[in-house]
C-alpha cells in the first residue's frame, strides 16, 4: 500500500478491490501492523501511562447527554488536568474515552474514520446499534493491550434517529456491549456518579436538568474518588458536557458549562452532599 513515487498516479491495487465497507475490515487485511491493536509493545507486564477517569450519560426525551471530567492521571499523580475525553463519533453520536489516554483517544480517531468510511461507500448512515457493534469489535481487538494494563473502556450514545429517541451503550474490556436504561458512567469515579444520577433520575426530565444532573453526578464522583477532578474554578477548567438530539451533536460552550457549574457550586456551598432525594 505505500506510494510508488514512480507510478503513472494510480492507486494501488488494494484500494480497487471489492471488499467490506469496514475500514478496520481494510486495515486488516492489506496492512494489518498499524491497527492499535496489532503492534507489539517494548516490554512485558503492566506499563504506567496517563489513564482518563469518570464518563457519565443521561437520556431524557428527546434525546441524550454524554459528560466526562477533565483530569488524567498516572498512579498517584495527575498527568493531565485538563484532557477532553468526550468526542463527537458523527453527527448523531458520541463516545466518551475511559482507560489508557492515548489508545483511548487513538481507538475514537479510528472509529470516526469507521463511521466516516462506511457513509461514503455506501452511500447512508449505519444504523445506531451498528455503530455500538463496530465499536464493540473494535475494544475486543485491543483486549492484549488491556491484558497488559492499557484497557480502554468507553461510553457510546447517541440519538436513534430511527426510533427516536436516546440511547447509551456501555462496555467492558473484552468488547462485551450492554444497553443502558436511562443513565451509565464508566471509569474510576463510575460507582459514585452512578449512585448520584440514581437518585436523581427521572423519566421526564427536560434538556436543561439532565445537563444539570451530569455535572453533579460528576461532583459526587470527584467528591470520593481522587482520580477524577470537580469544576476547577481558579482555572476555569469545567466538565465537558454534550448534548446529541435529532438536530444533531452539540457541545455545551465553555460560558455554559461554567454557568452550570458555579450554580451548582454555590448550592453545594449550603448542602455540601448535594441535593437530597426524597425518601417516598
Amino acid at each position: 500500500m505505500e506510494a510508488n513515487t514512480r507510478s503513472t498516479g494510480r492507486l494501488p491495487a488494494a484500494f480497487l478491490t471489492p471488499g467490506s465497507s469496514s475500514f478496520v475490515d481494510f486495515l486488516s487485511v492489506h496492512q494489518p501492523e498499524i491497527l492499535p491493536g496489532n503492534r507489539a509493545l517494548p516490554v512485558k507486564g503492566a506499563i504506567e501511562a496517563p489513564h482518563g477517569t469518570t464518563i457519565v450519560s443521561v437520556t431524557f426525551p428527546g434525546g441524550v447527554i454524554l459528560a466526562g471530567d477533565r483530569r488524567a492521571t498516572m498512579g498517584n499523580m495527575i498527568a493531565q488536568r485538563d484532557i477532553e475525553k468526550v468526542f463527537p463519533a458523527d453527527e448523531y453520536s458520541a463516545v466518551g474515552i475511559a482507560g489508557t489516554a492515548g489508545l483511548a483517544v487513538e481507538m475514537v480517531k479510528l472509529f470516526q474514520l469507521e463511521l466516516e468510511h462506511f457513509e461514503k461507500v455506501e452511500g447512508a448512515q449505519l444504523s445506531l446499534e451498528g455503530k455500538a457493534n463496530r465499536l464493540s469489535t473494535m475494544i475486543r481487538s485491543n483486549l492484549g493491550m488491556a491484558m497488559q494494563g492499557l484497557a480502554v473502556v468507553p461510553l457510546f450514545a447517541g440519538y436513534d434517529v430511527d426510533r427516536g429517541k436516546g440511547r447509551i451503550f456501555s462496555y467492558d474490556v473484552t468488547g462485551g456491549r450492554s444497553e443502558e436504561r436511562g443513565y451509565a458512567a464508566t471509569g474510576s469515579g463510575s460507582i459514585f456518579a452512578r449512585g448520584a444520577m440514581k437518585k436523581l433520575f427521572r423519566d421526564d426530565l427536560t434538556e436543561a436538568e439532565a445537563t444539570t444532573l451530569v455535572v453533579q453526578a460528576l461532583y459526587d464522583a470527584a467528591d470520593d474518588d481522587s482520580a477524577t477532578g470537580g469544576p476547577d474554578v481558579a482555572r476555569r477548567i469545567y466538565p465537558i458536557v454534550t448534548v446529541i438530539t435529532d438536530d444533531g451533536f452539540r457541545r455545551l460552550t465553555d460560558e455554559e458549562g461554567a454557568q452550570i457549574a458555579r450554580s451548582i457550586l454555590e448550592r453545594r456551598l449550603e448542602q455540601p452532599d448535594g441535593p437530597r432525594a426524597a425518601l417516598l
